[in-house]
């Protein structure tokens, strides 16, 4: 149990009956009266915010959440499937509980599903991905245009800048946290 003096920016508490997070925190005393704790909170089923403030001497249930290591299998329609490593169990996501890991996810990829329940509700990829860039414009030896980066589309159908020296069919390291381009892969 967390009582309000425990809130803090990530915390995980249950409200209503469903699991959320502390986006944002602030503490303010007015002259008079009780402290307030002033909160934003993300539901981490809808994604829906709301604000609240509350006062000292309130507690919450701490959200009872499982984070599991899974392997992503393929994408039908408008959800995910993902499978346990150990139990070989297969989950689902939609499209909105997954959000923007869409972008760098490949078969058989490693990832960490958080768990409310036996409900998947988030996707926690590594930091690092290698894919295959489908489509860039080529090259020019000699092009001083001055442009130090040019546009190219993944095979997930990201796009993102990478240098000029990148070509159509090389493999390439992406930072899943910022969606930039990290380095090449060579060999």
């Amino acid at each position: 149990m967390y009582t309000v003096a425990d809130l803090k920016k990530g915390l995980k508490v249950t409200l209503d009956g469903d699991p959320y997070i502390v986006i944002a925190f602030e503490f303010s005393k007015p002259g008079k009266g009780q402290a307030l704790y002033r909160t934003k909170l993300r539901n981490m089923i809808n994604g829906t915010t709301l604000d609240r403030t509350y006062r000292s001497g309130e507690s919450f249930e701490p959200a009872q959440l499982e984070e599991r290591q899974m392997q992503y299998l393929y994408k039908e329609d408008t959800h995910y499937t993902f499978m346990d490593n150990q139990t070989y169990e297969q989950v689902q996501m939609s499209e909105d509980s997954v959000g923007d890991a869409k972008n760098f996810m490949i078969d058989n990829l490693p990832v960490d599903i958080l768990l409310y329940g036996e409900k998947a509700i988030g996707v926690t990829l590594p930091n690092f991905v290698n894919l295959r860039v489908v489509q860039t414009d080529p090259w020019v030896k000699g092009d001083t245009s001055g442009s130090d980066s040019k546009p190219a589309v993944l095979e997930t159908g990201y796009t993102l800048r990478v240098p000029p020296f990148i070509e159509e069919g090389e493999l390439i390291v992406v930072d899943t946290r910022s969606g930039e381009y990290s380095t090449r892969v060579k060999g």
